[in-house]
């Protein structure tokens, strides 16, 4: 794979594997030298029951083993300043068109950007006007506490949701449950119908080996005599064509043989045994083909029809990107079919649809229904993530990848396949697949990943319940070496 630049290569190194951004208060495991977020590693402690591993590389650890990395942490603030530094320059800063100034002052008021000669304007000459810092600050504020707000809200609704699908929690489990028992007595029944076969045509083979053998006694003293009256009716045929002298020779044996009794008929068999086996056989195949026949009725219905053809057959999706989505840094390509990492954060205007902060984009049709599947090429791309993503997912602060946020995907990070569950689950296929397939079936509510060459299935998702809502194919890359493909 390529190389990518200095820049990019540190933004990796500061880079916590279980957020994938970068670090916040890192700590290190003293043990083996990985660094973490402290929230990130402490939401991973919450959710280990017994003992502790290190979400890298699966050591054990103990608490203790974790020392905070202040000089980490140092770094990430030089490396975030660095990246700011970077992306500004004397072109991106925002010029008034009317007077071509900078637009440096604020107007209150009219809650407005202004160049120093729109403050000496009429319009504005009698508003309050700060400079682009101060407003900024205030504002900030402003949108702290309400963003403050929001999150109380939010844990608030994700309390109320988490209490109201334990219900339906508890009634999947007894649905599977019935779902194992189905199959184990369809399975049994099936077993049951091919040991009967097997037994009713032995039984119906010995019953014919025996009716043959009846069959053949029975024949063998008549095709006997048969050959016998045969041969004799020969040699009279054969005498008839003869001289006198050779006519009269041997003729006294002949007429001994002519003048023999008649032939003894054999008795006919009793065939009443047979009779009552065979009698016996048609009643059992009897029975079960009046039970096969209830089972075909059944299917033949309209509402057994109805119910069996409704179910959705699985749709191959040409899916497009999203522009309109994509993170600031992002470059979409024109055919909407492949996304790279830009040089600079590009200034798009406002737009609610698009991840100002999460490094991802989203593909332009969205699910509420039905079995839906698309491939992408990761061959040569060194950070990946595909999946699928709720439509309500995050867009303007940092997120977290993972279902509870509404991302269900599958990623490669540091030479290591990762579900993006929490903690990320390792993954470690047999070869390294340069194509992933995403699955979506949204009824049963599943998210599949397989390698389309091998047709092995790397990672499921499962007992998701989507609410309704409509599901988006989900991209992330983090490499400007390659491009992510989507395959037609």
């Amino acid at each position: 794979m390529a190389a990518a630049n200095p820049a990019e290569n540190l933004e990796q190194e500061l880079t916590c594997s279980i957020c994938l951004d970068y670090f916040q208060d890192p700590v290190m495991i003293v043990g083996c030298g990985h660094n973490f977020c402290r929230g990130c590693i402490t939401k991973h402690r919450q959710k280990s029951n017994t003992n502790i591993y290190c979400p890298e590389c699966r050591n054990v650890f103990s608490w203790k083993d974790l020392k905070p990395n202040r000089q980490m942490g140092n770094i990430v603030q030089v490396a975030k300043q660095l990246s700011v530094h970077l992306e500004k320059s004397p072109r991106r800063e925002k010029m008034c068109k009317e007077h071509n100034k900078a637009l440096s002052l604020f107007c209150k008021q009219d809650e407005t950007l202004l160049c120093t000669s729109c403050e000496r304007s009429k319009a504005h000459r009698n508003h309050t006007v700060v400079c682009t810092e101060e407003a900024a600050a205030d504002y900030k504020a402003k949108l702290f506490k309400y963003a403050e707000n929001l999150k109380k809200e939010r844990n608030q609704i994700l309390f109320v949701k988490s209490n109201g699908e334990k219900p339906s929690q508890e009634l999947l489990k007894e649905a599977q449950a019935e779902r194992q028992g189905i199959m184990s007595e369809f399975q049994l029944q099936r077993q049951f119908l091919d040991d009967k076969e097997q037994s009713q045509l032995a039984k119906l083979g010995e019953l014919e080996r025996e009716i043959e053998k009846t069959r053949d006694d029975y024949a063998s003293p008549f095709n006997n005599e048969i050959s016998s009256i045969n041969d004799l009716i020969g040699e009279i045929q054969k005498k008839s064509d003869q001289s006198a002298s050779e006519f009269l020779e041997d003729i006294g044996s002949i007429l001994v043989r002519c003048e023999k009794g008649k032939f003894q008929l054999p008795v006919v068999p009793d065939s009443t045994d047979m009779k009552q086996k065979l009698k016996k056989l048609s009643q059992e195949s009897a029975s079960l083909k009046s039970t096969l026949g209830k089972f075909r009725e059944n299917m033949s219905k309209p509402k057994w029809i109805k119910e069996n053809m409704s179910k959705p057959k699985w749709i191959k999706e040409n899916v497009l990107l999203d522009p309109e989505t994509a993170h600031p840094r992002y470059v979409v390509s024109e055919d909407r079919k492949s996304v790279s990492w830009g040089d600079v954060r590009q200034d798009f205007p406002y737009n609610p649809k698009r991840f100002e902060y999460a490094r991802c984009v989203l593909g332009t049709k969205g699910f509420t229904s039905g079995k839906h599947y698309w491939t992408v090429d990761v061959e040569d791309v060194d950070f990946w993530a595909v999946g699928v993503a709720r439509e309500s997912v995050e867009r303007e602060e940092e997120i977290d990848f993972e279902p509870d946020e509404g991302i269900w995907a599958l990623g490669f990070y540091k030479d290591q396949y990762k579900a993006l569950t929490s903690p990320p689950t390792l993954l470690y296929p047999d070869d390294d697949p340069t194509q992933i397939q995403v699955s979506l079936n949204y009824e049963e509510g599943t998210v599949a990943f397989f390698d389309p060459e091998d047709k092995s299935r790397l990672f499921l998702f499962q007992s998701i319940d989507f609410e309704g809502e409509r599901i988006f194919p989900f991209f992330r890359i983090f490499d400007s070496s390659a491009e992510l493909l989507l395959c037609s």
